[in-house]
């Protein structure tokens, strides 16, 4: 039995029509969903920007100064950031020389060279990280990783409070995110890619190499950028093992205090409203928030560059 082409036409036309009651509703929800989250981000960004010019607005805050100064006193009337990024950054540097090249190799290793059965045993152990708290991580740093390291370099050498410990138990603490995330963009490569790869007489670490993670390499770094994005946001590793006095440093042996160990340090005291101290807080903050948005907006352009195809 043959249809026309005008009975086709009728049949979409009266399927167009009718009315699809849950379809729109969901649709509703998702909307919804999704300007809850927008208008969230703004919502944030509109408290902190408002607190923040509090803090601009003071007669003893100098915009040049807050981001050139390498003195943080605001009781004394020193406001240079440079401290408290330059801590910031050093304990996300440590971080990422821990995460990025476990994490790939972990990845690396759970898509191309795993057996399914070694698969879905080490991949549950490895993501049980990503569930301990932080907190956790804080005293391990401090009751561990800090001993461990002042009986290797020397207690001379090493303080109780260090960026160094820091950030070694951050990078473990990313690990996961890293190899998760790597993984996935591993595993979404064409086995076509491989096979066409192994046709040609390549072994399983140049196809890997050569041809896999090329191919993958919008998918990790965009895994690279997010665990930077959670390194820099991290708290309370930092506040328990880093230290709390800003200190304007280098070396990842001598304690620092960050941006969110500053803020997580500031916000416990009491603090009187519409003070320098208090107004410090937000300022810091939309500093931090400026730079997470940087990074993502970095990684969405990298992924657009490299992201690759396959139909």
């Amino acid at each position: 039995m043959q249809i026309s082409a005008a009975q086709v036409e009728s049949i979409h036309s009266r399927l167009k029509k009718r009315p699809r009651h849950s379809e729109n509703l969901i649709q509703a929800a998702l909307f919804i969903a999704g300007a809850i989250s927008i208008l969230t981000t703004l919502g944030i960004l509109y408290e902190l920007g408002k607190e923040a010019l509090l803090f601009f607005a003071s007669p003893e805050v100098n915009l040049l100064d807050f981001l050139t100064g390498t003195k943080w006193q605001p009781s004394i009337g020193q406001f240079g950031v440079l401290p408290l990024v330059n801590a910031t950054l050093m304990t996300s540097f440590i971080a990422m020389l821990i995460a990025l090249p476990l994490g790939l190799a972990a990845a690396i290793y759970l898509s191309e060279y795993a057996s399914p059965r070694s698969r879905k045993i080490l991949k549950p152990i490895l993501e049980i990280l990503a569930g301990v708290p932080t907190v956790v991580y804080g005293y391990f740093a401090l009751t561990f990783m800090t001993p461990l390291l002042r009986a290797v370099l020397g207690a001379d050498n090493v303080q109780i409070y260090n960026t160094l410990s820091a950030g070694l138990v951050m990078g473990i603490m990313i690990l996961p995110l890293v190899c998760s995330m790597s993984e996935d963009a591993l595993s979404s490569v064409p086995h076509s890619l491989r096979e066409a790869s192994f046709g040609l007489g390549a072994t399983r670490l140049e196809t890997t190499l050569k041809v896999v993670v090329p191919a993958a390499l919008s998918g990790i770094i965009a895994a690279f950028i997010l665990g930077v994005s959670r390194a820099v946001g991290e708290t309370m590793i930092v506040a328990v093992a880093a230290g709390s006095g800003p200190n304007f440093t280098f070396n990842p042996l001598q304690g620092a205090e960050t941006m969110t160990g500053y803020i997580a340090r500031i916000s416990g005291g009491d603090l009187a409203y519409d003070t320098p101290d208090y107004n410090s807080i937000f300022a810091i903050g939309l500093l931090l928030f400026l730079i997470t948005l940087g990074l993502n907006i970095l990684s969405r352009r990298l992924v657009a560059r490299y992201r690759e195809v396959y139909e």
